[in-house]
């Protein structure tokens, strides 16, 4: 082996990022990455939570009519609602929701009472539900509350005079009820003499009713529709 040969490189070189300037050219810029929220695409995952195709079936609509009912429901009564099924096929679909509910693990069943079915919870979480029945009696409201409660919602922001002009009657005692209950809270105070507090509803009100915002409250002509 010569010296040069000594001289040459074990490794095989690199070639240097130069132009023809014999300047190193800048980085090629890398895409970004998207973040987690770019990256979200609401139609797919819209689509992943869709619900899925159902065709109704017997089974599937006893189903639906018992976990709406309040109360049993007879078999030929289930039939008539069904418009569907003998009387020995609702009892078939009976046995074989329990079944399904049994084998995954459900918190429930359908019991028979009083001659009819109807869907019921496990003694094992009455516990839990008892807890749920009270909040629910605490929140119960009598008629005066929520004629009170009514105002408050279609007159806010309103102070505490405007109610009792409407209602008739004093209403501190009835407002204070409300607001314990987390229905009403004081919104602010009226540029009057005095300035008093005014009343509006709050997101329990909300969520209690059913309404995504104060909007969707129903105007005071479909509610004089439904009462004629």
């Amino acid at each position: 082996m010569t010296q040069e040969d000594e001289r040459q490189p074990s490794e095989t070189a690199v070639p240097s990022e130069t132009n023809a300037a014999g300047e190193k050219p800048d980085a090629p810029e890398q895409p970004a990455q998207p973040t987690d929220e770019e990256g979200f695409d609401e139609d797919v995952e819209e689509a992943a939570f869709a619900e899925p195709e159902l065709t109704p079936t017997l089974e599937t609509v006893l189903e639906a009519v018992l976990f709406a009912s309040d109360e049993p429901l007879k078999p030929a009564k289930l039939a008539e609602i069904a418009e569907a099924g003998t009387l020995k096929q609702i009892h078939e679909c009976i046995r074989d929701l329990n079944r399904k509910y049994r084998q995954g693990g459900f918190s429930f069943r359908i019991e028979k009472i009083a001659g009819g079915y109807q869907m019921m919870t496990l003694p094992m979480f009455n516990p839990w539900l008892s807890k749920l029945v009270k909040v629910r009696e605490d929140n119960k409201l009598s008629p005066a509350a929520l004629e009170t409660l009514a105002i408050i919602a279609y007159k806010q922001p309103v102070i505490r005079a405007d109610i009792e002009a409407i209602r008739g009657v004093a209403c501190g005692e009835m407002i204070r009820n409300l607001m314990y209950k987390g229905l009403v809270k004081i919104v602010g105070r009226a540029e009057i003499l005095g300035r008093p507090m005014q009343y509006g509803t709050t997101q329990k009100f909300l969520e209690s009713f059913g309404l995504n915002t104060i909007k969707d409250l129903p105007n005071v002509e479909e509610l004089k529709n439904q009462q004629t």
